[in-house]
């Protein structure tokens, strides 16, 4: 899905979404600089995988938030952990570096991703990237869930 289709799909689901157009953004502080609104929903989304690249992770969490890969990996009980590179992002997910979001898994025909949530945006709005990182949508946490289990993509809450 691109960023027409990724609306069109969430207008198709009944889903409310507010929309805010923007110049293109690759960081978190950048994104800080717009003064967008819904501060609690602002997310960094984070592509990993393991050692072996047999498995493959995307991870929301808070944008002031740090994550320890050696803690999620005890978590997850999985191998080692580190970022996953560019062409992975765009063969799992569609998406190039700095457009990462919970959305691209609508992208993931094969549910090879797995999708690990910041358990602070539940029962709250959370933002995510429309497939490109000039947009950024605000929704309901539950919505988003929703749709990504309906895609057949694992939820874990961290």
């Amino acid at each position: 899905m691109n960023r027409k289709e990724i609306i069109e799909y969430l207008g198709k689901e009944n889903i409310s979404f507010e929309l805010i157009e923007h110049p293109a953004v690759f960081t978190v502080e950048e994104a800080d600089r717009l003064k967008l609104p819904h501060r609690k929903a602002h997310a960094k989304n984070l592509f990993i995988r393991d050692e072996k690249k047999q498995n493959y992770f995307l991870v929301t969490i808070r944008e002031d938030k740090m994550l320890d890969l050696k803690q999620l990996r005890r978590r997850l009980g999985t191998k080692p952990l580190s970022f996953a590179s560019a062409d992975a992002l765009e063969k799992l997910l569609g998406v190039k570096p700095g457009s990462v979001s919970a959305l691209a898994l609508m992208n993931d025909r094969e549910h090879a991703v797995h999708f690990c949530l910041d358990s602070e945006f539940l029962d709250g709005l959370i933002a995510a990237h429309p497939m490109e990182n000039t947009a950024t949508l605000f929704l309901r946490t539950e919505d988003l869930i929703a749709l990504i289990r309906k895609n057949g993509n694992e939820v874990t809450f961290l």
